[in-house]
């Protein structure tokens, strides 16, 4: 099954039903149904067609999360054409990094959009209602295939990389397989409005549109310029009678202390979803105090399956619980660990790192193949097969009962706001810095407990003064907001330890 496909398998027969509501340039509700989604979609294909593109070509997108941008997905889908969502708030240089990653041959944006410097030979053009709007046409390319297949590439997503590049993460059709598995685990049905929190340039917005559409449910996208004010958030939220919210933890934050009364008052809210980093217990507690009808849902998983697991939070949370449990793979995949040997981990307890079994794997990392076959490596249970898996770089242990318990990270990713960042792209961004001459990063915690990029940064001795708003502004221009350090350290020299590393700890205890 393709990706368009999935998602039109229930709406389709319902063509009336509303497919998507979003907020207006004009601040009111606007309802696009499922039968107007297919005619823009059509509308975009064709489009798509006559301006030369087919199987095997690549697009970015440009947007955040409209009905729009939804069918403009589905298009891509139809004709075979692999899709590269990027935020209206990417900066220019990091854009510049994807595209000449990536090769696309359009690039496309809202009518809105003020992106105006595309070098060539990248075709841009605009998309809305009307349809698509070519301005600079894309090179004409060969194309020999006839028939798109569940192998070939729906989409890509650029993560942060380790080696200061974004990396693109390619995924094929087979990821329907994972929405199966989701859609098995009955979080929405086809009366509920489902509200996406994240950008469109993030895999979780992806899952959400699969959850909404592949259910035949609504998808309220929350505007950015909502989501950061809780009373706002949640006027919103009432307004559009969403009744199952998908986002990170901290989304949450704000109106559990700002706005209680308003958050328990939220007459539709059924269902939350939270994904991408913990969620603090004591929050936890006070959420299902304020809203104990509430079904709380964990989600783990990476952008390399868009995700693994779905477990539901226990109501009420035991008094000594330490952990939440990320539970164990969805339908129709599996989750194992082992030691670093490559030896089965099975006993209660111990920790070994989470390989994921799945047919919704990524096909590998666009143009790295050594990136690749590290994180695609043979089943350790039955190498000699030629079957590949995900090593996921998480740890965990079991519980008692065969549950699975994240613990960490063996690398350098950290998690902001659920964001996955790579320590060594936002360190080689800031040594781009003139007269900086060595650089370290660290993730430490805020006085509320959220996780911050702290930067300590060596300047050459004839480097002059440095500030932090200079260092601030020269890492917004190649670097995502949220992979801006929100704090500098000038030092003279960064402590090193024994056998001549970075001292990550001694840095830490700075800050203490």
């Amino acid at each position: 099954m393709l990706l368009h496909e999935f998602m039109w398998a229930r709406g389709r027969a319902t063509p009336d039903r509303p497919a998507v509501v979003e907020l207006s340039e004009t601040g009111e509700l606007v309802s696009t149904s499922y039968g107007r989604l297919a005619e823009l979609s059509d509308t975009y294909a064709s489009a798509l067609a006559e301006a030369g593109l087919g199987i095997g070509d690549r697009v970015v997108i440009e947007s955040d999360t409209t009905a729009t941008a939804v069918a403009l997905l589905l298009a891509c889908s139809r004709q075979g054409i692999t899709f590269i969502p990027v935020s209206p708030e990417t900066p220019d240089q990091r854009l510049r990094n994807i595209t000449d990653a990536a090769r696309p041959a359009l690039h496309l944006q809202a009518p809105r959009g003020v992106r105006t410097n595309l070098a060539e030979p990248i075709g841009t053009a605009r998309f809305g209602t009307h349809g698509i709007t070519v301005e600079r046409p894309p090179l004409p390319s060969a194309r020999p295939r006839r028939e798109v297949v569940e192998t070939d590439t729906a989409y890509m997503i650029f993560t942060s990389g380790t080696t200061g590049r974004p990396k693109g993460v390619v995924m094929s059709h087979r990821v329907t397989a994972f929405y199966r598995g989701m859609l098995a685990e009955g979080m929405v049905g086809t009366d509920d409005r489902v509200a996406t929190t994240s950008p469109l340039q993030f895999d979780f917005s992806l899952l959400d549109i699969g959850l909404a559409l592949g259910s035949g449910a609504t998808l309220v996208p929350v505007p950015r310029q909502v989501l950061y004010f809780p009373r706002r958030f949640l006027g919103f939220l009432e307004a559009a009678r969403v009744t199952h919210v998908d986002g990170v933890p901290s989304i949450w934050r704000a109106p559990l202390r700002h706005e209680p009364e308003l958050l328990a008052s939220l007459s539709a809210l059924s269902g939350i979803l939270f994904c991408g980093e913990d969620f603090p217990l004591p929050e936890l507690r006070r959420m299902q105090e304020l809203r104990p009808d509430t079904r709380v849902i964990n989600c783990y998983g990476a952008t390399e399956s868009m995700a693994a697991s779905f477990e539901d939070v226990p109501n009420p949370l035991p008094e000594d619980l330490q952990r939440l449990s990320i539970g164990n793979a969805h339908r129709g995949a599996d989750m194992l660990l082992f030691d670093e040997k490559g030896a089965l981990v099975t006993e209660p307890g111990a920790v070994g790192e989470i390989h994921l079994y799945s047919p919704s794997l990524f096909t590998g990392y666009f143009d790295d193949p050594e990136a690749t076959a590290r994180a695609l490596v043979p089943d350790p249970l039955d190498p000699a097969s030629g079957r590949t898996v995900l090593r996921t770089g998480d740890l965990a242990h079991r519980g008692e009962k065969g549950e699975l318990y994240f613990v960490g990270r063996r690398d350098s990713q950290v998690q902001i706001r659920g964001n996955r960042i790579e320590i060594g792209e936002v360190e080689r961004a800031i040594e781009e810095f003139p007269g900086v001459t060595s650089v370290a990063v660290l993730a430490l915690p805020r006085a509320d407990e959220e996780l911050a990029l702290h930067a300590f940064v060596v300047p050459a001795p004839d480097a002059g003064t440095f500030s932090e708003p200079a260092l601030a502004a020269f890492c917004k221009k190649t670097l995502n907001p949220y992979m801006v350090p929100s704090r500098f350290t000038v030092l003279t020299r960064l402590p090193v330890t024994s056998n001549g590393k970075t001292d990550r700890r001694a840095l830490a205890a700075q800050t203490a």
